[in-house]
């Protein structure tokens, strides 16, 4: 391990002082631009939320199953449109405000009002009416049915806030100050550097998953934020950071090997890095031939072990085939082709070329833009990419950001393709996410508008069968496939990496949030 020290690396594990006993200290690469949850639709926001609110029910660790959390029963109705749910009584806010069936429907209707602007908001399903019977029972009508309902209800963005910190914070909310009934409070947050947590004492109503109920054994969490891959290597090896769900991945073998770390790999998990081509007003990628040409131009399996010393596997398809609802069909869409890749750019007319071998047409060069976050394996796979494409006579334009700044910049124009790795928990997850018309601008970045991709998504969303909800959701499985709407490049390997002075640390698959609500963590 030693020789995996920079100097750099060195010099900060030296400055860095030794964790506190009772505090839990977790090194990110990244941070978020604020935690209203109803607002977020990053994974940096999403870990603190999940820390410090609660959802109505939780995933349990095989990653499919929902469990009680602040809803302790449900009952679903036989035409799937209503959902009882029967609320914990013994639940309070951060604040000490008593939680009660008011928050949960003050929060879902606050996430569906369109001033909220919520990306994630149809994981709540299509909501008709928000009813509370008595104080601790709520009716969740739904006007068609939603068969992911209860899975998505354990997303971050479901979470219950607290009205009243809501509209004391105002445009705030998130940035200064955020109420939740989770085993974590917010006290402080520093961007791009920290954020402090601090133990709720009267959390006692924590998920079966975990053997302790609450409360956690740590007074503080304090989260740091550490973009570089060395010194987060660094402080790890130090023991500076008692915890990171951010190791370089390219360490991880090493990792497990050191006297000194642990290893928990996230199982099941699924996490997808893909390219997506924006589908309004760029001519470079209009034509299906240029898109498919620089799926085919892709080694994925050089790029997996080159960049990611083989800590994920190649991706070929958009859903993962362990996941919920994967079309076996959509299999050998994508592939590595380099001779068909030449011959579809000079089917689309890009047969010319300049002094450096890049093709042109009308006196265009083929050189798209793509914006990438300027963190972790992006900018070394988006370079090994940029090869790939330039023996195709592609001139790729990589424009880094810093990931905080990453959301706004992607509310520009001036793009042809934009990358993530985003966690999902079935195809119709993924499939929604990124395809349905109805989400676009956003998280529908690609501005992809489709009769028979939404029919397919319509199909698969309202079954009550299985059947039917598999045969929706491949439709649109192959059609945007098809279509070659996304590069699919890797699925990564999830682990949270800790000293081995802290004890229970299993990782969760659940929206890259490996500590979930770290209820099992200890000295």
């Amino acid at each position: 391990m030693k020789q995996l020290l920079t100097a750099a690396a060195l010099a900060l594990a030296t400055a860095l002082p030794a964790a506190q006993a009772q505090t839990l200290t977790v090194a990110k690469s990244g941070d978020a631009p604020h935690f209203d949850g109803h607002r977020a639709g990053w994974s940096a926001a999403a870990d603190v939320v999940n820390l410090v609110q609660d959802t109505l029910v939780a995933l349990d660790w095989d990653g499919r199953t929902p469990i009680p959390l602040l809803a302790k029963s449900w009952t679903v109705s036989p035409d799937g449109k209503l959902y009882t749910f029967k609320l914990r009584d013994d639940v309070q806010f951060c604040s000490g405000k008593k939680f009660t069936a008011a928050d949960v429907i003050y929060s879902f209707n606050r996430q569906k009002d369109p001033a909220t602007r919520a990306p994630y908001a149809w994981r709540a399903g299509k909501i008709k009416d928000l009813r509370a019977p008595d104080p601790y029972t709520v009716e969740y009508e739904l006007n068609e049915p939603y068969s992911d309902l209860l899975l998505q209800l354990t997303m971050y963005n479901n979470a219950i806030h607290n009205k009243d910190s809501v509209e004391q914070w105002g445009k705030d909310y998130g940035l200064k100050g955020l109420d939740g009934t989770g085993p974590w409070c917010f006290e402080s947050w520093r961007p791009r550097t920290e954020t402090v947590l601090k133990r709720h004492d009267a959390y006692k109503w924590g998920p079966s998953m975990y053997k302790n109920p609450g409360p956690v054994k740590f007074e503080k969490m304090v989260i740091k934020i550490i973009p570089e891959d060395s010194s987060r290597l660094a402080g790890m090896l130090s023991g500076a950071f008692d915890l990171t769900t951010q190791f370089p991945l390219q360490f991880i073998d090493q990792a497990k090997k050191s006297p000194m770390l642990q290893v928990s790999q996230a199982n099941p998990n699924f996490q997808f890095t893909m390219f997506a081509f924006r589908m309004k007003d760029r001519p470079l990628v209009a034509d299906k031939r240029v898109r498919e040409a620089m799926n085919l131009a892709l080694n994925r399996k050089e790029l997996v072990q080159g960049v990611m010393l083989g800590q994920g596997e190649p991706a070929y398809t958009y859903v993962h085939p362990n996941a919920r609802d994967f079309a076996p069909s959509t299999k050998g869409i994508v592939k590595e082709d380099v001779a068909r890749a030449n011959k579809l750019l000079d089917e689309a007319g890009w047969t010319q070329r300049d002094k450096d071998g890049i093709r042109m047409k009308d006196g265009v060069r083929l050189a798209p833009k793509a914006v990438i976050p300027n963190l972790t394996f992006y900018p070394r796979m988006s370079e090994a990419m940029q090869g790939y494409f330039r023996k195709i006579g592609i001139d790729w334009q990589i424009i880094a950001v810093d990931v905080s700044t990453m959301v706004g910049r992607l509310g520009a124009d001036d793009y042809d393709m934009w990358t993530v790795t985003v966690p999902y928990m079935s195809a119709g997850e993924l499939m929604t996410f990124y395809f349905d018309s109805a989400n676009i601008p956003v998280p529908n970045r690609l501005f992809w508008k489709d009769e028979i991709t939404d029919a397919g998504l319509k199909e698969g969303r309202t079954a009550i069968d299985d059947a039917t909800r598999m045969r929706g959701y491949a439709k649109v499985q192959e059609r945007v496939m098809n279509e070659h709407l996304m590069l699919p490049i890797k699925n990564i390997n999830m682990y949270m990496t800790s000293n081995k002075r802290i004890k229970n640390a299993r990782a969760h698959m659940l929206f890259q949030q490996t500590i979930y609500k770290g209820l099992d963590l200890s000295l």
